[in-house]
C-alpha cells in the first residue's frame, strides 16, 4: 500500500492530522490524553470554559438513546483561571495542540473568557455559541447560534478580544444554517465547527418526568451523523472554501472519510470517546488505512470531493 500524507490545512492552521477531538468529550486537561499520544492528532479541543466557574446542570446528566446518547451536563467547568493554571499545562505537556473553547451567558461573558485566554498556549479559540443543554428546552431562542444577529455579535466580541484564529461552533437546530454560518464568518471567524448536538428530550414513563435532571438535552452519536453530513455539505457548497471541522457521529475511519468528502477540512471525534477513550487514534489509523487501500496520497485531497449524481 502507498504512503499517505495525513496533513491538512484548516484555515490558517496547518495540522499534521485531520482528526481532532470534539469539545466536551476529551476532558479539561490530560486525564484522557494520557491514554494515548495526542501529538498524533490534529488538535485537542478542550471542554468549554467560561470566565467564571460554572456548576452545570443537576444529575442525572446522561441518558442512553437509540444509536447515541442525550447529555445535559450544562457546561460545568472550573473557569478560565483554574483551567489555565492546572489543566492547560498538563494537556500541553502531552504534546497536544490545543483549541480552547469558550462560552458564556452574555456577549460580554464570551469576550471576557476570550480575553483571559489572550496569552494562552493554544492554537485557536472555538466559540461555543450553540450548546443546547445550557438553556431551557422551552426557550431555544436563548441559544446564540439560533439567530444570525446574535451569532455575529458574539463571534465579533471574541474575535476582538483574541489574537488567535476563531472558529464558530454552530447548531443544527435551525431552519437555514447557511445564514448563521455566513454571519459568523462576516464577524471574523476563520472557520466553523459543524455541528453541535441535536436538541432532544427523554421521558421516564414511570415517574412522568424528564429522564435528565436539566429537562432536555443534546443528542449525539451515530444517530446524528446524517444531520452533520448534510450540514457540512450544505454550508461548504454555499460558502466554497470555508474551513470546517466536521463533527457528529464520527465513529470510524470511514465516517471520517465521509465527513471530508462532504466538505470538511478536518473531523472531530466526540461521543465515541465516551465508550473508547482511544477512539480518535483508532479513527485516524482507519482513515489512513482506507486512503492507502484506495490510492489516496493526501488526505486533504478528499475535502469536498463528493461526486454528485
Amino acid at each position: 500500500m502507498r504512503s499517505v500524507d495525513p496533513a491538512v490545512v484548516l484555515g490558517p492552521l496547518e495540522l499534521p492530522s485531520p482528526v481532532l477531538t470534539a469539545s466536551g468529550t476529551f476532558g479539561h486537561g490530560d486525564e484522557v490524553a494520557r491514554l494515548g499520544d495526542p501529538s498524533r492528532l490534529g488538535a485537542v479541543t478542550a471542554k468549554s470554559v467560561s470566565a467564571e466557574p460554572w456548576p452545570g446542570k443537576p444529575a442525572p446528566r446522561l441518558h442512553l438513546a437509540a444509536a447515541g446518547m442525550l447529555n445535559a451536563v450544562g457546561l460545568q467547568n472550573p473557569g478560565v483561571v483554574a483551567w489555565l493554571e492546572r489543566d492547560l499545562p498538563a494537556l500541553r505537556a502531552t504534546g497536544a495542540r490545543v483549541i480552547a473553547s469558550v462560552w458564556g451567558h452574555t456577549v460580554d461573558d464570551f469576550a471576557r473568557a476570550a480575553k483571559m485566554l489572550a496569552d494562552a498556549d493554544v492554537v485557536a479559540i472555538e466559540v461555543n455559541a450553540s450548546c443546547p443543554n445550557l438553556h431551557s428546552i422551552h426557550d431555544p431562542s436563548a441559544i446564540f447560534a439560533h439567530d444570525p444577529d446574535a451569532t455575529r455579535e458574539v463571534v465579533e466580541a471574541v474575535v476582538d478580544a483574541s489574537s488567535r484564529p476563531v472558529f464558530a461552533k454552530l447548531s443544527p437546530n435551525v431552519t437555514d444554517l447557511t445564514v448563521i454560518a455566513r454571519a459568523a464568518l462576516d464577524a471574523g471567524a476563520v472557520g466553523l465547527t459543524l455541528v453541535n448536538t441535536v436538541m432532544g428530550l427523554a421521558v421516564d414513563a414511570e415517574t412522568r418526568r424528564p429522564a435528565l435532571g436539566g429537562g432536555g438535552g443534546g443528542l449525539s452519536g451515530p444517530a446524528i451523523k446524517p444531520v452533520a453530513l448534510r450540514a457540512v455539505h450544505t454550508v461548504t457548497r454555499a460558502l466554497p472554501g470555508v474551513p470546517v471541522i466536521g463533527t457528529g457521529g464520527v465513529q470510524s475511519g470511514v465516517d471520517a472519510i465521509e465527513m471530508l468528502l462532504a466538505g470538511a477540512s478536518a473531523v472531530a471525534v466526540g461521543t465515541a470517546s465516551f465508550r473508547d477513550p482511544r477512539a480518535p487514534y483508532r479513527v485516524l489509523d482507519e482513515l489512513r488505512d482506507w486512503c492507502a487501500r484506495h490510492d489516496v496520497a493526501r488526505v486533504r485531497d478528499l475535502t469536498g470531493a463528493l461526486e454528485e449524481w
